[in-house]
């Protein structure tokens, strides 16, 4: 029996993933269950099992591939049997099952490209430079393209751009990242209110409590949604999901790119829970142990860009969620109390939300909810 080893889906949004590693090699034996392979998605590995005993006949897919969902990594068949239907296309080389696969018109024109006349030597510069070879001309009278064509057409290229100091691919959480942002301005009308808060009670807990000042966020943000569940929702469609469950996201980088773990059920914790939560998600970042879960089911994201020294910004909702909270830096700044100037901790808020869902007035109140309980309201409960 032949049975396809598949990218699995891990999330609603999901739409590829990249092949980490082979934990088998064309020929071993496998057992149900046993990790086989190792991806990436949703900035998060994840180890794909063995949906079936046998050997591993074909690998389709090598580590940094990037493969959609469902899509073929590897064929497992029973030993000594062999590939029925399937096993010329598996014999192909990748490109020409790509072809085998596109619409009509696709192939056409890959068919057309194909027509390019040029040498072996020219067609491995061009890949190595990704330079469509259509828009090299030749110096043979018989119009076949060679490797010093390519290499003027460098050369000119070279000529009229800034010069180049390194070329990093996109790739793995750098290209999840772009994607996921890049979804969101496309498809989620943002629309931002601001707002200042004062954090002198945020200061008090700090230093007394020895909680974080990111905890103390996510904590008066978690209480502010439970008023306000309009801004803990999703669009599913032609619907408005609103969500029991409060878990929210704190974006956090790192040296291989951004990360958003997920402390789950915020608003049921304590401030020293979630402060530990906080700690252990943010060494695991740190540490590269992410699992699954940690970053799963987020229902709200926190940004805080303060330690840097960002007075204020505006940040990109994290799909499918319908808003994000920016935290800018806080700063000791004269105010006004009961007529009387003053000088407290005051940090920037911005509230960024998609109005599909959620419309200015609702979006302010809740903005206004979590600057009270910063203020005054909570407590370590």
């Amino acid at each position: 029996m032949v049975t396809k080893v598949v990218m699995p889906r891990l999330s609603l949004t999901m739409k590829e993933g990249t092949v980490i590693q082979w934990f088998k090699k064309e020929g071993d034996l496998v057992k149900k269950g046993d990790p086989l392979v190792e991806v990436l998605s949703e900035k998060v590995t994840y180890d794909v099992e063995a949906p079936a005993s046998g050997v591993l006949r074909k690998v389709l897919e090598t580590e940094g591939a990037d493969v959609v969902v469902a899509g073929t990594l590897g064929i497992i068949t029973e030993p000594g049997e062999p590939l029925p239907d399937i096993e010329a296309a598996v014999a192909l080389p990748p490109q020409r099952i790509e072809e085998a696969t596109l619409p009509p018109k696709e192939e056409t024109a890959r068919k057309v490209r194909e027509r390019i006349l040029a040498s072996p030597a020219a067609k491995r510069l061009a890949k190595e430079h990704d330079i469509d070879l259509a828009s090299v001309k030749s110096s043979d009278p018989k119009g076949r393209i060679v490797e010093d064509d390519v290499r003027r057409y460098l050369a000119e290229s070279a000529a009229l751009a800034p010069h180049v100091r390194e070329v990093i691919p996109l790739a793995g959480i750098r290209k999840t990242t772009a994607e996921r942002v890049s979804s969101s301005a496309r498809t989620a009308p943002h629309s931002t209110v601001t707002m200042e808060a004062d954090m002198s009670n945020a200061v008090k807990l700090h230093e007394v409590k020895q909680v974080s000042y990111t905890g103390i966020l996510v904590k008066a943000v978690a209480q502010a949604l439970e008023e306000h569940r309009n801004l803990n929702s999703t669009l599913d469609g032609e619907r408005i999901i609103i969500y029991e469950d409060i878990n929210i996201g704190v974006a956090v980088a790192a040296e291989n790119g951004l990360f958003v773990p997920v402390v789950h059920n915020a608003n049921k914790k304590s401030l020293i829970q979630v402060t530990s939560a906080l700690k252990e998600l943010v060494e695991k970042v740190r540490d590269g142990r992410l699992a699954k879960e940690d970053v799963s089911g987020g229902t709200f994201t926190i940004t805080n860009l303060g330690m840097y020294g960002v007075d204020m910004f505006i940040p990109i909702i994290n799909p499918p969620e319908a808003a994000i909270l920016g935290v800018g830096k806080t700063t000791e700044k004269p105010v006004v109390i009961d007529g009387k100037m003053r000088i407290r901790p005051m940090v920037c808020l911005s509230l960024s939300y998609d109005h599909r869902i959620v419309d200015g007035a609702p979006a302010a109140k809740f903005l206004q909810k979590v600057k009270q309980i910063l203020e005054s309201e909570l407590e370590d409960v």
